[in-house]
């Protein structure tokens, strides 16, 4: 097995490891891919939370419920495309933390009207 490359020069910056250089394609990518399957799974709750309240004909609770899904929904979108596009940089930047909370507060409120949808 070959060792991994180094680079103990002044740019070295903080990466893997000390003087260890980062393969800067692979895990990027992998986070921008897992980013697009999160939003995919945000997006089919939001549809089905809408469905539901359209086919069953639900009370005003659950169209106001199904309509924050949507718009929690697009809160959602907006912070993952912030995020990919981010990624795309050589060395891309750690995600805030204000858009790691904007992240949760969405996953938390978008599961919570979903659940109201159904009630």
């Amino acid at each position: 097995m070959a060792a991994p490359e180094r680079d103990d020069g002044p740019g070295a910056g903080p990466g893997p490891g000390p003087g260890l250089q980062r393969d800067p394609g692979l895990q990027p990518e992998r986070t921008r891919l897992a980013w697009r399957r999160t939003t995919l799974a945000c997006t089919i709750v939001a549809v089905l939370a809408v469905r539901q309240a359209i086919h069953d004909g639900a009370a005003a609770a659950g169209l106001v419920a199904a309509a924050l899904s949507a718009l929690v929904w697009l809160g959602f979108l907006g912070v993952a495309h912030r995020r990919v596009l981010a990624l795309g940089a050589v060395r891309p930047p750690p995600l805030p933390a204000r858009g790691a909370l904007a992240a949760a507060a969405c996953t938390v409120l978008l599961a919570l009207f979903a659940v109201t949808v159904m009630i």
